[in-house]
């Protein structure tokens, strides 16, 4: 992965990949902090239904063009030494990870002032959809905000 990156991974992402970024940094001395988002798939209740899964789906391309962007403003603004980002695509269930936002940074404020913006925007602007798989075979489509 390069610096700042974003990566859309079929299914859920997997513990061990959040494990294995954080391990990629561990000779970064110039690094004094790490700020991460992992966010995973809710039991939430819709329509008077449970979510079973979120099938989530993206025009590929223009996500990630969009989320290069995004990224490299925020790297501008916060001058962090990397910003990654994993998104899911396909299926996700209820307890598994869909995205993983890590910021790197030689202070703590501004790593987690980015992380926070990174994640508030990828949900804003990507061109990526989530369909709440409910149990029943219905859905219903998320809203990005």
């Amino acid at each position: 992965m390069k610096k700042n990156d974003i990566e859309f991974l079929e299914g859920p992402i997997p513990p061990t990949l959040v494990a294995e970024v954080i391990g990629e940094f561990n000779n970064a001395h110039e690094v004094g902090a790490h700020a991460l988002f992992v966010g995973q798939i809710r039991n939430d209740t819709v329509e008077g239904q449970q979510v079973q899964a979120i099938a989530y789906t993206a025009y590929t391309a223009m996500a990630l063009e969009t989320g290069l962007k995004i990224l490299s403003e925020i790297v501008d603004k916060y001058q962090l030494h990397q910003l990654r980002v994993y998104h899911s695509l396909g299926n996700v269930g209820v307890g598994e990870i869909s995205l993983f936002v890590i910021a790197l940074s030689k202070h703590r404020r501004s790593a987690l002032d980015s992380c926070s913006e990174a994640v508030e925007r990828i949900k804003k602007e990507l061109p990526v959809w989530g369909k709440e798989i409910l149990e029943g075979d219905s859905h219903h489509w998320k809203k990005n905000t």
